[in-house]
């Protein structure tokens, strides 16, 4: 049940602006500061509402008719994966080719988006934070999970924020007029993750110990332990790492699995009932950890579907979209990450090559040389029915958790401990392959085997939800994956690599210009190494 966006419809009070009239309307109208705003429990709830909707959960889901999200334009810098616009969408073009530094106008403003909409949330939560305390006959209860809420949702943006640009500007406290300071110099990230940590600590102790489709589609324990997690581990906090994780492994959330047992024999009459084909149109599986929540009445999901394809479906009769474009679709060889026998690289499972009308058994879309569709994206109430998608996006799932739990605790203890955690994700994959056989045989190998086992699962099992090019930064090498031979992926230093297209990675290219537009405004900014 949809319950932020319908039972919740509200919007926040932007700090130093007035409430908006609707949950979905995000922009400024008044100009009440937030010192008189923060009066009641009604408005501490619309403004803790506002931050499900701007900063980083929308950037990381946002998608267009050309562009994807900054998700998949980072893994889009590593040429597995192409867009068809690239030479009209620059930022992807020149990511791909590793000379952003010699464009830093056109990638900056590009991602002046994602700091400004970063720090629009950063901002609102600072807000929260401090007046929230002070409201009169506000129940407690509620403003506990309010400050959760709030600092779990500032930590995220400012992780963000540090993962694309580094050192970045910060500060605790709200901007409440047009005197205050905003001149702020870069800070030291290592005093940001400090901050970070902190927030996410209070915001697992403060959150309830419920699912994310329990908890109403709300922040609660299981996604703060969830991001506290990650940001250990995107440090190499390995052993800090596996204790936040096991909050997230002894929760409710639970893979989610195959409504029919699918066989060899069998594939064609069960394939659409795999797991997969569940988290593609379902919402609300056990799976989800954190999703951002779409609703076909109030917030219309961004255009998915026809990224399944490319322009030759829009020959299909019935197709509700007006443009079809390969936003993020995989080179053909990307698929040998694969072993034989792993389903998601079988069709209709991760990716399809060929696709017949669903009323029209005459009309046939294939996939071209330049690899196959993202069949994980498509639904076919959006594509033939509605011209839009209710679907939640998922951006934490359990399945993450799990990969997280064995290369962590892998790093910080040993490897007997984590196979089993391994050897799920796998078995829930394999068709010829049992947990326990799998446990055995993971169990068995060195340290370094199996962490790369589990960086090779990541590039399986995360392929779409975007988790490539954070995985090259968190450890420092590039996957090469064979153009000939399945499951033949060998791991080399990042920097110094060559991308899939033979563009050499640079240190400059680990980080993202700040836009000229901020530098221009904030004189106490530098730019990033490297760039213009």
């Amino acid at each position: 049940m949809k319950k932020i966006l319908t039972s919740l419809m509200a919007c926040a009070c932007l700090v130093g602006f007035s409430a908006c009239d609707s949950f979905l309307d995000e922009e400024p109208k008044g100009t009440l500061t937030s010192n008189n705003y923060y009066l009641s429990q009604a408005h501490a709830e619309q403004n803790v509402n506002y931050l499900y909707r701007t900063g980083v959960p929308a950037r990381l889901t946002s998608t267009g008719a050309y562009a994807g999200s900054i998700a998949q334009i980072q893994g889009a810098l590593t040429a597995y994966f192409t867009n068809s616009y690239q030479g009209q969408e620059l930022t992807y073009q020149y990511g791909r080719e590793m000379i952003r530094q010699q464009n830093t106008m056109t990638v900056g403003v590009t991602l002046g988006s994602e700091w400004t909409q970063a720090y629009k949330a950063i901002n609102v939560a600072n807000a929260a934070i401090k007046y929230i305390p002070g409201i009169p006959n506000i129940d407690s209860e509620v403003a506990a999970r309010l400050l959760g809420e709030a600092k779990f949702f500032r930590a995220w943006n400012y992780f963000f924020l540090v993962k694309l640009f580094g050192d970045v500007p910060f500060q605790t406290e709200p901007t409440e007029s047009s005197d205050a300071d905003l001149m702020l110099p870069r800070t030291a990230k290592a005093t940001i993750y400090a901050q970070i940590e902190s927030d996410l600590k209070d915001a697992v102790d403060a959150l309830p110990a419920k699912t994310f489709a329990e908890n109403k589609h709300r922040v609660g324990k299981y996604a703060a332990a969830m991001l506290l997690a990650d940001v250990y581990f995107y440090q190499g906090k390995h052993a800090d790492a596996a204790t936040a994780i096991k909050t997230v492994l002894n929760s409710e959330h639970a893979l989610a699995q195959h409504k029919a047992e699918i066989t060899v024999a069998n594939y064609e009459e069960t394939k659409l009932e795999s797991a997969w084909n569940q988290l593609r149109t379902t919402d609300d599986l056990a799976e989800t950890i954190y999703a951002y929540e779409y609703d076909g009445n109030v917030s219309k999901a961004s255009r998915w579907s026809p990224m399944a394809f490319d322009a030759a479906i829009m020959s299909f009769k019935g197709v509700k979209y007006s443009i079809a474009q390969r936003i993020y679709g995989p080179v053909p060889y990307y698929l040998n990450v694969y072993e034989e026998g792993d389903m998601r690289a079988l069709p209709n499972q991760f990716y399809h090559w060929e696709f017949t009308h669903p009323n029209n058994p005459e009309q046939v879309w294939k996939a071209d040389e330049n690899g196959p569709g993202a069949w994980y994206f498509y639904t076919y109430e959006d594509m033939f029915v509605n011209g839009f998608s209710a679907k939640d996006r998922d951006i934490y799932r359990y399945a993450e958790a799990l990969l997280l739990a064995a290369e962590a605790i892998a790093e910080s203890g040993s490897v007997a401990e984590a196979a089993p955690y391994l050897a799920k994700v796998q078995a829930r994959a394999y068709m010829n392959e049992t947990e326990a056989t799998l446990t055995a045989k993971l169990a068995a190998m060195s340290k370094e085997a199996f962490v790369e086992e589990c960086w090779k699962e990541r590039l399986r099992e995360l392929v779409f939800d975007f988790k490539i090019w954070d995985d090259c930064i968190r450890t420092k090498k590039f996957p090469v994956i064979s153009k000939t031979t399945k499951g033949d992926v060998k791991f080399v230093d990042l920097v110094g690599a060559q991308n899939a297209d033979g563009y050499t990675i640079k240190d400059s290219d680990l980080l993202w210009p700040i836009s000229p537009d901020e530098l221009q405004r904030n004189p106490n900014l530098t730019q990033n190494p490297g760039y213009n």
